[in-house]
């Protein structure tokens, strides 16, 4: 491969690698650029957040876990004692009984963590990310005013600074030698 060849190469990848590239954008779908913080999100600088999706599915996630404790747990403890009678009368069927209330047990406790390690989850996501947000907020705030302070000058610019004395040398002392 000539060295002719290998920067054309280089070049093409290049070109490729620029026009494909997308940061801190969302894809509108309709092949387009998108535009930061488009659509139904939230925006807070150029950081965005789907505040409302989260609150809602936390929110589902939260009920759905109180409606099954407060509904589904119910058929437990008839279960328990149906299938403790009719072992106690030497019914096979108590057994099996037994089995499924177990079983629909563990399902139900499974069901019920995994809704709440979703909202423990949104919820600790939103807290984060606005944390995260606001500390970007104070070293963005941080640093335009120390940016702020350089721009203060004491004179025109290009002149000498007064303060430092006179530009032509040496000093003056008063009193003779």
């Amino acid at each position: 491969m000539g060295w002719d060849e290998w920067e054309q190469l280089k070049a093409a990848a290049s070109e490729r690698q620029s026009t494909g590239m997308r940061l801190n954008q969302l894809d509108p779908g309709d092949g387009s650029p998108g535009t930061p913080g488009g659509g139904s999100l939230g925006r807070h600088g150029d950081l965005t957040v789907a505040n409302e999706s989260l609150t809602g599915i936390s929110r589902s996630a939260h009920t759905l876990y109180n409606d099954l404790w407060d509904k589904a747990r119910v058929a437990v403890p008839s279960s328990d004692a149906a299938a403790g009678n009719l072992t106690s009368q030497g019914f096979a069927l108590g057994d099996g009984l037994q089995h499924v209330a177990n079983r629909w047990d563990e399902q139900l406790r499974s069901l019920m963590d995994a809704c709440a390690r979703i909202t423990n989850h949104l919820q600790v996501t939103r807290t984060i990310h606005t944390g995260d947000e606001n500390f970007i907020q104070r070293q963005m705030s941080s640093i335009a005013a120390l940016d702020a302070g350089f721009d203060e000058r004491v004179g025109q610019p290009g002149a000498a600074n007064p303060v430092y004395g006179d530009a032509g040398g040496g000093s003056k002392k008063e009193g003779g030698d």
